[in-house]
């Protein structure tokens, strides 16, 4: 009888082990979606210009043929660029 007690004693010690290890590892999990979605977003007035940051990819509009195309790459534009929106370009 009692090398029954102490089996079931281990199984329930290995379950609990498991529930534990599987709340910890949910979570984890939670947090780790939440915080990923955690980006700030702010919309420029359009009578503002703005400087780019560091290390800024992009892909960009070129005129060809006076008409914008969007290239069909990336570029890295230089941090201290300003970008400007389009009324702030005149139309050829």
């Amino acid at each position: 009888m009692p090398h029954s007690r102490l089996r079931l004693l281990s199984i329930l010690r290995a379950a609990l082990r498991a529930t534990l290890i599987l709340l910890a590892t949910a979570s984890l999990l939670l947090v780790l979606v939440y915080a990923s979605g955690c980006t700030r977003a702010v919309l420029v007035p359009e009578a503002s210009p703005i400087r780019i940051g560091p290390a800024t990819r992009a892909q960009i509009y070129v005129m060809i043929d006076g008409e914008w195309e969007l290239s069909g790459n990336t570029v890295t534009i230089p941090e201290g660029w300003y970008c400007v929106p389009p009324s702030f370009v005149e139309k050829q």
